[in-house]
C-alpha cells in the first residue's frame, strides 16, 4: 500500500537516459550546469527549507533534490526524491555528488525557488505495510526474486550482495534494489520507477530476470562449446608437433631421415584436390595418425592415400577444335569408316561452338560421349581409339573386358578386403594421367557373368551420360565425374551385349571393308608396317597392286584385314629367308603370278558354280560373328522304299533355323499345286535338309527364303543360279520379311564372285549403307514373294533334270 502527501517544492535534478529507485545511492557528475544548478538550489534551500512528508530518512538537515529521468530530451511524470548526501571532488579533481534516493514523487506544475534551478511541487508517495503481515502473494514473489538474484549475483562472483539481498525483509526495498541490475535497460528501470505496488515491482523484476538468466545460460553454453573447440585444436595442434619430434626421433635412431613422402598430411595439403576428395583424404590422414605403423589399418589407409593422390583430379587436356585438321588425322590413320568419322567430327563440332558460346558445364555435366563400335574382327575398331585420341588432342588409354567377370573389376573391392585396388575405370584415369581422356573399352561383348557378380550392370553407371558425372567407386568411395571421358566401347556381336547397357551407347557398325579398301590399306597401312618389321624398305621390295588384289580375294576371304597383313608379313619373311640364305640380290618385285612360289596356292576360289551344279542346293548369305558370309543349304529325298519319312536336319542348326526349315516344307506342300511342284509323294518319302560346316553353330531366321529355294529346286529338277545369292525369313503365306546385316551380307556376296543378290523388299532403304562400288558390281532385286524369290533363283524349266530317288 501507499499514500502520497502533497505540499513539498523540490528542485529538479534531471538524469539524462537513466534511472535512480528509492535506495540506491548513485554519483552524479557536477561539472554539468543544471546538476550543479539543482544542487547549489537545494544547498540553499536546507537552513530554512521545510520537511518533506513520506520521507524515511531521519537526516532532516540534508538538502533535497528532485531526481527526473530524462529520456530522449522528454522528462517523465515520476521521479526520486534524493538527499545530498556529500558533495566534494573525484580523484582527478572533478566536482561531483553523492546522492541517495528516498521516496518516488510524481511530478507538479512549477514553481519558484532559490537559485537558478528548476523548482516544481511534487507528490511523495510513502509504502506502508498493511496490518498482519505482507499478502502471501508478496511474499512467494520476493522469496522467487531472492533465489534469482542470488542464482546472478553467484554467476558474477557479488557474495557480499547476496548477503543483503538475503537480508533484506522489506518487499519494497527488495523490488527498488534491482535498479541496480546491469542488464535491466532504461525503459524497464523506468517502469519500475512507475510501478507504485510492490507486487508489481516484484513481478516485473522475476519475468525479466528469468529472461536474463535463460540468455545468460544459452550464452554460457556458446562460450562453453567454442572454448571447448579452441582447447581442442591447441590440444591437437600440441600433441601433433610432440608426434612430430617422437617420429623425428624415432626416424634418426633407425637411421631413416624423415620425409616429405612420408608426410601425408602435408601432400594432402599441398595437392590441388577438389573439395570433397580433400575432406576425404584428410579424415584418413587423422585415422593414419592415430593408428600406430603396427597396425594393419595403416597400410591401407597408405594405399588409400597414395592412389587418391595420384589421381589427376584437376587435370584436363584442351580439346583441338580444328575441325579439319580432326578429320585429316583420321583419314590418314584410317580407310573408309566414314560413320566414325562423322560421329567424331560433329562431337568436336558441337564442343566448339559451346566453347565459343560460353555454355560449359550444364547441370554438373560435361559433353562426354559414349560411341560403341560393333563389326567383325580386323576391321579396325581397337586401333581407331587411338586416332580419336590423337585427332582431339587428348589421352588414350586401353582397358581389355575380354573374359571379365568379377563386378569388382569395374567398381572396385571394398577395402576391407586383403588387396584391394580400384576398378578398371578409375585405374585407366591414373594411367592417362587427365579426367577427360578417351577410353577404349575392348570387347566389351566378351564380357562374362558368374557369381561374383555381372560386370555388365556396373557398366550401366560408367557409360550413362545422366549419372556418370557422379561416377562412385567401391575403393575410393568419392565421386568422379566422367561426363568428360570419351568412352569408345568395340564389340564383335550386338546379341551378348545386354539391351539396357547398348541403349546407353550411341551405335556405330562397321560392316567390313570392300576389296578396293582392302587394296587401299595394305598400300597405305599393312605394307609399310610389315616392311619395319622384316628390316626391310619400300625400295627393297615393291608388291603389285596386281598382287595386294589376288591376295585380298582370293588368299584371304574376310571382312577385315588381319589375314591380309599375315598374308604380306608371309610373303616378305620369305623374300628375307631367302636373301639371307641365297644372297639373290634386291630389289625384289612381287607380282600376282609370285604369290603361288611364295605362300603357295589360293585358297579361297569361287565354288558358287560347282556347289549349285544339281538341283536341291541354293546359295544364302548370313552374317556371324566374323562378318557376312556365304553358306549353302543342301536338300534330298529319301527312297520312297526306304520307310524314312519327316523332315531330318543337320549342320549344327539352331532353334530359329529348325523352325524356318518347317515354315519352308509347309508352305510348299500347302502351294505345291500353284508352283507346279510335285509335293504329293512327300509324306512317303523323308526330306532332309543340310547346311556344310557342321562344326560351325548356325541360327536366324535370314536363311529361310534359301531354305524354300533349295527344296523347290529339288522337287522341281531345276538347279539354282550360280550367280544368285539370297537372304529373308519366310513366313507360312509365302511372304518374304526384313532381315538384318544387309550391309555386311553384300559384302560378302560380293567377295564370294556373286553378282546377283536377292533380299526383302522392306530392306531396300539399307541399300543406302553399302558402298557405291560394290553396288555398281552387284545387280540387287527387293523381293516380297516366295514366287518371286523362285522365278528369279531357279534355271529356267529347259535346264530340269532328274530328281536322284
Amino acid at each position: 500500500m501507499s499514500e502520497a502527501h502533497t505540499g513539498a517544492t523540490l528542485p529538479v535534478l534531471p538524469l539524462d537516459d537513466d534511472v535512480v529507485l528509492p535506495g540506491m545511492v548513485v554519483p552524479v557528475d557536477m561539472s554539468d550546469s543544471e546538476v550543479r544548478a539543482a544542487v547549489e538550489a537545494a544547498q540553499a534551500a536546507k537552513e530554512g527549507g521545510p520537511a518533506v512528508p513520506g520521507i524515511r530518512s531521519s537526516a532532516g538537515g540534508k538538502p533535497r533534490v528532485l531526481i527526473v529521468p530524462r529520456i530522449d530530451g522528454s522528462y517523465a511524470g515520476v521521479g526520486t526524491v534524493a538527499l545530498v548526501e556529500q558533495v566534494g571532488r573525484t580523484p582527478q579533481g572533478e566536482p561531483a555528488a553523492v546522492l541517495r534516493g528516498t521516496a518516488r514523487a510524481r511530478v507538479g506544475a512549477g514553481t519558484t525557488g532559490p537559485g537558478a534551478a528548476l523548482w516544481v511541487s511534487v507528490e511523495v508517495h510513502e509504502e506502508t505495510a498493511p496490518e498482519g503481515g505482507h499478502p502471501g502473494k508478496i511474499t512467494e514473489l520476493a522469496r522467487e526474486y531472492k533465489g534469482l538474484a542470488a542464482t546472478f549475483l553467484q554467476k558474477r562472483g557479488a557474495w557480499q550482495a547476496i548477503d543483503t539481498i538475503q537480508q533484506t525483509e522489506d518487499p519494497g526495498r527488495l523490488a527498488d534494489r534491482g535498479g541496480y541490475s546491469p542488464f535491466l535497460k532504461t525503459e524497464q528501470k523506468l517502469q519500475l520507477l512507475q510501478a507504485y505496488d510492490v507486487g508489481e515491482r516484484l513481478r516485473l523484476l522475476v519475468e525479466w530476470t528469468r529472461e536474463y538468466l535463460a540468455e545468460l545460460d544459452v550464452a554460457e553454453t556458446i562460450d562453453k562449446d567454442v572454448q571447448e573447440g579452441v582447447d581442442k585444436q591447441q590440444r591437437e595442434f600440441l600433441l601433433r608437433r610432440q608426434l612430430e619430434a617422437i617420429r623425428k626421433e624415432l626416424n634418426e635412431l633407425d637411421g631413416r631421415p624423415g620425409s616429405e613422402e612420408d608426410d601425408y598430411r602435408e601432400r594432402v595439403e599441398a595437392a590441388d584436390l577438389p573439395e570433397h576428395v580433400r575432406e576425404a583424404a584428410l579424415a584418413e590422414v587423422d585415422k593414419l595418425e592415430r593408428s600406430g605403423d603396427s597396425s594393419p589399418e595403416s597400410g591401407w589407409i597408405r594405399t588409400w592415400l597414395d592412389t587418391v593422390l595420384d589421381m589427376p583430379w584437376n587435370v584436363r587436356t584442351d580439346d583441338a577444335y580444328d575441325i579439319p585438321g580432326a578429320r585429316r588425322v583420321l583419314d590418314a590413320d584410317h580407310t573408309g569408316l566414314d560413320d566414325v568419322k562423322e560421329r567424331i567430327v560433329e562431337y568436336l563440332a558441337v564442343r566448339k561452338r559451346r566453347e565459343e558460346r560460353g555454355l560449359g558445364v550444364i547441370g554438373g555435366r560435361r559433353s562426354g560421349a559414349v560411341l560403341a563400335l560393333v563389326g567383325p574382327p580386323g576391321v579396325g575398331k581397337t586401333s581407331l581409339g587411338e586416332s580419336v585420341a590423337r585427332a582431339m588432342g587428348r589421352k588414350f588409354t586401353r582397358v581389355a573386358l575380354g573374359g571379365v567377370r568379377d563386378e569388382a573389376e569395374i567398381r572396385g573391392h571394398r577395402r576391407t578386403y586383403v588387396g584391394a585396388l580400384p576398378g578398371r575405370i578409375v585405374r585407366a584415369l591414373r594411367e592417362s594421367g587427365s579426367m577427360n581422356p578417351v577410353v577404349l573399352l575392348d570387347e566389351i561383348d566378351k564380357v562374362g557373368t558368374d557369381f561374383r557378380g555381372d560386370p555388365t550392370a556396373a557398366l550401366l553407371e560408367v557409360l550413362d551420360p545422366a549419372q556418370n558425372h557422379t561416377f562412385r567407386d567401391h575403393y575410393l568411395e568419392v565421386d568422379l565425374d566422367l561426363s568428360d571421358v570419351v568412352f569408345l566401347a568395340t564389340a564383335n556381336a550386338l546379341e551378348t551385349i545386354p539391351g539396357p547397357l547398348l541403349d546407353r551407347m550411341e551405335l556405330v557398325e562397321l560392316d567390313g571393308y570392300t576389296e578396293d579398301e582392302k587394296v587401299r590399306i595394305a598400300r597405305d597401312h599393312l605394307l609399310p608396317r610389315q616392311l619395319e618389321k622384316a628390316g626391310l624398305t619400300e625400295g627393297e621390295v615393291e608388291f603389285d597392286t596386281a598382287a595386294l588384289r589376288l591376295l585380298a580375294g582370293e588368299y584371304t576371304r574376310e571382312a577385315g584385314v588381319r589375314g591380309l597383313e599375315r598374308s604380306i608379313a608371309r610373303v616378305l619373311r620369305k623374300i628375307a629367308a631367302r636373301e639371307a640364305v641365297q644372297e639373290s640380290g634386291l630389289p625384289v618385285a612381287v607380282g600376282p603370278d609370285d604369290l603361288k612360289d611364295y605362300i603357295g596356292r589360293p585358297r579361297h576360289t569361287p565354288e558358287s558354280a560347282e556347289r549349285t551344279a544339281v538341283p536341291g542346293v541354293a546359295t544364302g548369305l548370313a552374317v556371324t560373328g566374323a562378318g557376312g558370309d556365304v553358306l549353302f543349304v543342301e536338300a534330298s529325298l529319301a527312297d520312297p522304299e526306304s520307310g524314312a519319312s519327316g523332315l531330318t536336319l543337320t549342320g549344327q542348326l539352331g532353334d530359329v533355323m529348325k523352325e524356318s526349315a518347317q515354315i519352308a516344307l509347309s508352305y510348299l506342300r500347302s502351294r505345291g499345286a500353284e508352283l507346279e511342284l510335285p509335293v504329293a509323294d512327300l509324306k512317303d518319302r523323308g526330306v532332309h535338309l543340310h547346311v556344310p560346316a557342321g562344326a560351325v553353330p548356325k541360327d536366324g531366321p535370314s536363311a529361310g527364303v534359301t531354305m524354300t529355294t533349295a527344296l523347290a529346286s529339288l522337287l522341281s529338277g531345276r538347279p539354282a543360279r550360280a550367280d544368285v545369292a539370297m537372304t529373308g525369313e519366310v513366313s507360312l503365306t509365302g511372304r518374304v520379311l526384313p532381315i538384318g546385316g544387309v550391309k555386311q551380307k553384300l559384302l560378302a556376296a560380293h567377295r564370294a564372285g556373286i553378282t546377283t543378290v536377292l533380299i526383302p523388299a522392306r530392306n531396300e532403304p539399307d541399300l543406302d549403307d553399302v558402298p557405291d562400288d560394290v553396288l555398281s558390281q552387284l545387280t540387287v532385286h527387293p523381293v516380297s514373294d516366295v514366287r518371286e524369290v523362285l522365278d528369279l533363283a531357279l534355271s529356267p524349266a529347259e535346264t530340269r533334270k532328274p530328281v536322284a530317288a
